[in-house]
């Protein structure tokens, strides 16, 4: 008989009772492979949190979804006794978050352990933690369960090693304008996050290149804007010869704008309109708006472009 395919999502539960395979993929998040051997059948959860009040996906919490799953499993079969489990999953796949004392994937992994115990329900089987996610296969007839672990890209790796250096230190920003009062706007708004330091503030495109390579920040302001080289230009020449996290902050890239596409395009993590940020209301736009890019951006891995790539862009 060929086996039903049945894949879980977060939040979800399944429970087969004919032959069938239970898939699902895990990072942080966690599954329990629940197994009748009297009765031949198995259940497979799939939570992303261990608690919460979130009425509208009660599953996605493993305190209820593991509590559910056991609890639809015994209406067949009422015996305890005849039920064994394997937990998989919780891995640190969002490594700055354990760094902070937020590691999800280890709360899981205990949520889940926690319930079985207290069911008295026999673990049989745990792959859980490490840094990398899993596929896993469950067969409801005969309880085993396939894993492959999920390789992380180079890109994945890279970001996640930045991440961790961001979190023991603060953020080193250059800003870049022609405005002398832009500059010290922006300062005054950025520097005031303890996790931001502004490292310098360069007039035009040529300062600016004299500071990057002297103070290397993590995250450039640009403006468009400029004398000598535009903002527009010198983005090109960043992201071919000396690639850097950037978000250009202009009076002249409307939403909508030409000046904007290009930007993005070419390869600015992020485009403001200096309309946005009520530059000469006081500081509290400024902060609103620029904070949560700054450190979005500085998180980003940026590759070199071929400049041809970009040369028409």
């Amino acid at each position: 008989m060929e086996k039903q395919r049945v894949f879980v999502l977060p939040g979800e539960i399944a429970i087969a009772r004919k032959p069938a395979v239970i898939a699902t993929l895990l990072g942080s998040c966690v599954a329990v492979c629940l197994h009748n051997s009297k009765g031949k059948y198995g259940g497979m959860n799939h939570f992303l949190l261990p608690s919460g009040s979130d009425t509208s996906m009660e599953n996605k919490y493993g305190i209820i979804s593991t509590n559910n799953l056991i609890d639809h499993m015994t209406r067949f079969d009422s015996d305890i006794k005849n039920f064994t489990a394997r937990v998989f999953g919780g891995a640190s796949v969002v490594g700055h978050l354990s760094l902070a004392g937020f590691d999800i994937g280890q709360r899981n992994i205990d949520m889940a352990l926690s319930v079985l115990r207290e069911r008295n329900i026999k673990i049989l089987e745990q792959q859980t933690g490490g840094f990398n996610g899993r596929k896993i296969f469950f067969d409801n007839i005969t309880g085993n369960v396939e894993v492959r672990m999920i390789q992380k890209s180079d890109l994945t790796s890279q970001m996640e090693e930045k991440k961790k250096d961001l979190a023991a230190r603060r953020i080193r920003v250059l800003i870049v304008d022609d405005s002398s009062t832009v500059r010290n706007v922006i300062n005054s708004a950025l520097s005031s996050d303890p996790g931001i330091h502004v490292v310098g503030e360069a007039k035009d495109a040529f300062e600016a290149r004299n500071m990057i390579l002297e103070l290397d920040p993590d995250v450039i302001t640009l403006d468009i804007i400029m004398p000598k080289l535009d903002g527009i230009s010198f983005l090109k020449k960043l992201m071919v010869h000396y690639p850097k996290p950037i978000i250009i902050v202009s009076s002249v890239a409307q939403r909508g704008s030409t000046l904007r596409q290009r930007a993005e395009e070419i390869g600015a993590v992020a485009v403001v309109d200096k309309e946005e940020l009520k530059l000469y209301e006081g500081l509290d736009t400024v902060s609103r708006v620029l904070r949560p890019k700054v450190k979005l951006a500085a998180e980003r891995v940026i590759k070199k472009r071929p400049s041809d790539d970009i040369k028409d862009i």
